[in-house]
C-alpha cells in the first residue's frame, strides 16, 4: 500500500504528534509499505525522513503558537494528492485539510485520524470551571455536529484511546476504531534508576536527597494545566519535602518559569532531546504527576509507566486509561488541592510499589510503536478488502 497522511499538526519542535509522525515514517516502510506525510511548512519542499517522505506545503504560522502552521491553500493540498495518488489517504486534522481529504475520492480508502480534541483542549480547560460542562458542550454543539458529519464522510475514524472513542460516540460520531498509540517501550523499561541523577535533579529543586522527586513531561500549553501541578507541589511542601521537575517547552514557557520561581521547589528543565537521558530521569524519580485531561492518548504517562513510575493523573481523560489503581492516584482535573492530596497518598504507599511490577503492567497495557502500526495497517487492509467486495442485491 501507499499511504499518505495529511498531518496539519506536525512541526519540528512539536510534541506527541511529532513523535508519532516520525515513528510512522520509520515503521510503515519497515513493514513493506510506502509512507508519505504532507505537512505545513515555511516553504514548499520535499525530503527523505526516517524511511519515508515528508512533503512540505508553504503555509502561515498559527498566531497563538508560532511553532505550528495551518494549511491556507486547499488547492496546494489537492495538487499533492493528485501527484502522489495514495491507496490510503489519512487525514490527521479536523480543520481545513479534513474537508479536502473527505472530498478526495481517488484513494481506495479514506481514514480520519483524530489526535486532538479541540473542545477538551480549549473550552473545556478554560471555560468549564466557570460555565459547567453541560452548558459548555451546548455552546459548542456546532463543533460536535461538524465532527459527526465529518467522521461520516470517511471510511474509518481512528482514535488512540477508549476515552476519546466514548466521548465521540456520546456526541453521535460512532464510526470509530480504537488503535492505541505505541511508544519505544523498551527504551523506558530498561532505563536504570540513577541515584546521582536523582540527587542532581532534587538539588535543582532546592532539596536534598531525602525529599520526594516528582517529574512531569509535557508541552507548556494551557491544556497541560502545568499551573495546577506547580500549585499542587506548593501545597504538598507544607507537609513534606517534594521537588518537581518539569520537562518540556511551549508558548507558556516564560509564564511557567515565573510561576515556578515564585513557588519554589520546582525546576523547569526545558525540552530534552536525549531520549535515553529522559528515560533515566523518569526511572530515577519517585512518581510522575500529570495535569492534562484533554489528551487523546497520553504519551508522557505511557512512558512514565513503562519506566516503572507510579502516576498521579486526572480521573478524566485518556491518561486514566493507561494506569492501574495499584500504581496510581487520581484527582479532578484542575484541582490543585486534590492533586496535592493524591500525590501525598501515592507517596505514602510508594515503598510498597515495585517498579518491576509497574513495568510488567505496562507490558500488558501499553504497546510498542511497531505493534501500533501493524494494527493500523491491518485495519486499513480490512477496509480495502471490504470495499473491494461486490455489493450483492
Amino acid at each position: 500500500m501507499k499511504i499518505l497522511d495529511v498531518a496539519e499538526f506536525y512541526a519540528e519542535s512539536g510534541g506527541g504528534v511529532k513523535t508519532y509522525i516520525e515513528q510512522k515514517l520509520a515503521s510503515v516502510p519497515a513493514l513493506g509499505h510506502e509512507m508519505v506525510v504532507v505537512a505545513p511548512g515555511a516553504r514548499d519542499d520535499e525530503s527523505e525522513l526516517s524511511g519515508g517522505r515528508l512533503i512540505r506545503v508553504k503555509s502561515p504560522r498559527l498566531p497563538f503558537d508560532r511553532r505550528y502552521r495551518r494549511f491556507a491553500s486547499p488547492d496546494a493540498v489537492r495538487s499533492v494528492l493528485a501527484r502522489e495518488r495514495p491507496d490510503v489517504l489519512e487525514c490527521s486534522s479536523p480543520w481545513s485539510a479534513a474537508s479536502v481529504c473527505a472530498e478526495w475520492t481517488d484513494a481506495s480508502a479514506q481514514s480520519l485520524v483524530l489526535h486532538q480534541d479541540p473542545i477538551a483542549v480549549y473550552p473545556e480547560t478554560l471555560l468549564s470551571p466557570h460555565l459547567g460542562e453541560d452548558r459548555m458542550h451546548r455552546i459548542f454543539g456546532w463543533h460536535w455536529r461538524r465532527t459527526r458529519q465529518l467522521t461520516g464522510r470517511f471510511d474509518v475514524t481512528v482514535v488512540a484511546s477508549r476515552w476519546y472513542a466514548r466521548r465521540l460516540r456520546r456526541f453521535g460520531a460512532d464510526n470509530t476504531r480504537v488503535i492505541p498509540l505505541g511508544i519505544d517501550r523498551d527504551r523506558f523499561a530498561r532505563a536504570p534508576r540513577d541515584a546521582t541523577l536523582r540527587r542532581e535533579l532534587l538539588q535543582r529543586c532546592g532539596f536534598g536527597e531525602d525529599a520526594a522527586l516528582l517529574v512531569a513531561v509535557g508541552r507548556h500549553h494551557p491544556e497541560k494545566r502545568i499551573g495546577t501541578l506547580i500549585d499542587a507541589v506548593e501545597r504538598l511542601n507544607r507537609s513534606r519535602s517534594a521537588g518537581l521537575v518539569l520537562f518540556g517547552d511551549g508558548p507558556l514557557r516564560r509564564w511557567v518559569e515565573r510561576r515556578a520561581a515564585r513557588v519554589g521547589g520546582v525546576h523547569v528543565a526545558g525540552l530534552v532531546r536525549d531520549r535515553d537521558w529522559l528515560a533515566r530521569a523518569l526511572a530515577s524519580a519517585d512518581a510522575s504527576v500529570h495535569g492534562s485531561s484533554a489528551e487523546t492518548f497520553g504519551l508522557a504517562v505511557a512512558e512514565a509507566v513503562s519506566a516503572g513510575l507510579p502516576v498521579i493523573t486526572p480521573a478524566d481523560g485518556a491518561a486514566a486509561d493507561l494506569v492501574h489503581p495499584r500504581f496510581s492516584a487520581t484527582y479532578p482535573a484542575g484541582d490543585a488541592a486534590a492533586c496535592a492530596g493524591a500525590a501525598a497518598e501515592l507517596l505514602d504507599r510508594r515503598s510498597g510499589i515495585e517498579p518491576d511490577a509497574v513495568r510488567r503492567f505496562a507490558t500488558g497495557r501499553i504497546q510498542t510503536a511497531e505493534s501500533h502500526f501493524h494494527a493500523l495497517l491491518t485495519c486499513y487492509q480490512g477496509v480495502l478488502s471490504a470495499k473491494a467486495q461486490p455489493v450483492t442485491a
